[in-house]
Formats: structure tokens, C-alpha cells, sequence
């Protein structure tokens, strides 16, 4: 019986060792819909989107000409892209109870939805859309952008 305990105590210690802890957030959204090509470029490496895929911060998401897709945030933020975008996931930080909130997102070219969801609530102040020429302080809205 000792020896189950011993082994059941060394298997908890190495899984917590493999788990991120509680405050890392291993992803900040997921892919709810795609259609059309679209890629995500993470850590250097390029990958093909498919729905239920999991989005990270500094995350860089391509539509191809004919692509499309849809993102949803764990605050229930959601962008829509259209055909030829690039954007970028700067920062994205959601922990309301810690009031740890930050979300920015960059948008090199193309054209955006963005709904915003629980932080523009929360802290408004957090939530910033980067242009090539301007910054927009999201406080609660719809917003439609194109960028060329």
C-alpha cells in the first residue's frame, strides 16, 4: 500500500511539472470558422487553419485572396477576417479576477470585424486595434476596419 502512495505522490509531482501553472494561458482563443486558404505563423513555423484550432498571443493570422475565417477570445471577443488580411496578436492577457487585462492586436493589411467582448467591458482602456497609421482605444463597439 505504501509503495502505491509513493508512486501515485512521484506521478503527481512529474504531471504538475509538465502542466503550465494556473495563471499561463496556453491559448487565447480558437478558430470558430475558415473558409479559403488561410495560415497562422507561429515561433517561425507556418501552419494551415482549420476550425476548433487554438489561437495563441503573438500569433501572426494570413487569408489568402479567397479566405475568410472567424476567431473567438476566451472573453468572447470576436474577429472576423476577410480575404487577403494579416494580423498580428500582440498581447493578449485575460485573467478578470487577478484584473490582469490586456488585448492588442495589430492589423497589417486587409479588412476586420471586431465585436468586442468581457474586457472592453472590464477595462476598456486595455483593448487597442494597431494601423499602420493610427491606434484605436476600443470601449465597447463593433468596428469594421480596412486597411490597404
Amino acid at each position: 500500500m505504501r509503495i502505491a502512495h509513493v508512486a501515485l505522490l512521484w506521478m503527481v509531482v512529474l504531471l504538475a511539472g509538465l502542466c503550465p501553472p494556473a495563471s499561463a494561458q496556453p491559448f487565447v482563443g480558437v478558430v470558430k470558422s475558415v473558409e479559403g486558404g488561410v495560415t497562422v505563423e507561429r515561433h517561425g513555423e507556418r501552419f494551415t487553419v482549420v476550425a476548433g484550432m487554438q489561437i495563441n498571443q503573438a500569433d501572426t493570422i494570413k487569408t489568402d485572396g479567397r479566405g475568410y475565417v472567424g476567431l473567438v477570445f476566451s472573453d468572447d471577443t470576436r474577429i472576423s477576417m476577410g480575404p487577403g488580411t494579416e494580423l498580428v496578436i500582440d498581447d493578449y492577457l485575460f485573467q478578470p479576477v487577478e484584473k490582469n487585462l490586456s488585448f492588442i492586436v495589430r492589423l497589417i493589411r486587409g479588412t476586420v470585424s471586431f465585436l468586442s467582448g468581457q474586457m472592453t467591458r472590464l477595462a476598456p482602456e486595455s483593448v487597442q486595434l494597431i494601423l499602420p497609421a493610427a491606434t484605436i482605444g476600443v470601449r465597447g463597439t463593433h468596428v469594421l476596419i480596412k486597411v490597404d
